[in-house]
């Protein structure tokens, strides 16, 4: 049962009636975690700048929704799993392989394996990342510019995650469930 209540796009006024004329151009839906954030205009307007901003980065959207399933399976966040996993086969057109691997912080492209791991290291490691983290990642390419994206990517899924798991937020996607969840 959630913890807290989805405020919904008929009920909403204001600012948060405001951003969800903004998500409806752009999703067509209302995702239950937007419509529990909806609560707070301010969250939710800064989840989704953070978001817009960081898809218009150097790594772009397709190597954030990766970095996304590999934080939400590191935290065992069952909503975002379900988010990602179908945003991933459906809007950014990735194949369930891509899915899989990028949950267990793999790709078959070294950089991209190297963002992946570095994003788990992040949230296993609270942030505290080794000079030879950083090293491994500038060995595979990556830029610092990059790396700074990756943090932020990093920061805005822990950001969804903890919200999603203090909210027990409905899941609306076909759900997925984390390895560890899924085994207890």
């Amino acid at each position: 049962m959630t913890r807290l209540k989805p405020v919904s796009p008929e009920s909403a006024t204001g600012k948060t009636k405001d951003l969800y004329g903004v998500i409806k151009g752009r999703l067509g839906v209302f995702p239950n975690m937007m419509q529990t954030m909806g609560n707070s205009p301010a969250f939710l307007q800064g989840y989704l700048s953070l978001g817009d901003t960081l898809n218009g980065g150097k790594l772009g959207a397709r190597i954030g929704e990766l970095i996304a399933l590999a934080v939400a399976e590191t935290n065992e966040c069952n909503y975002c799993l379900s988010a990602h996993s179908y945003i991933g086969a459906n809007l950014i057109k990735m194949d369930s392989y891509t899915i899989e691997a990028a949950r267990n912080a793999e790709s078959a492209d070294p950089k991209i394996e190297a963002i992946l791991k570095f994003a788990k290291i992040l949230v296993n490691k609270r942030g505290q990342a080794a000079d030879d983290d950083v090293a491994a990642l500038k060995e595979a390419g990556v830029t610092e510019g990059e790396i700074g994206e990756i943090v932020g990517y990093v920061a805005l899924n822990i950001l969804t995650n903890y919200f999603n798991t203090v909210a027990k937020t409905e899941i609306d996607f076909p759900e997925v469930r984390a390895r560890l969840l899924a085994a207890s």
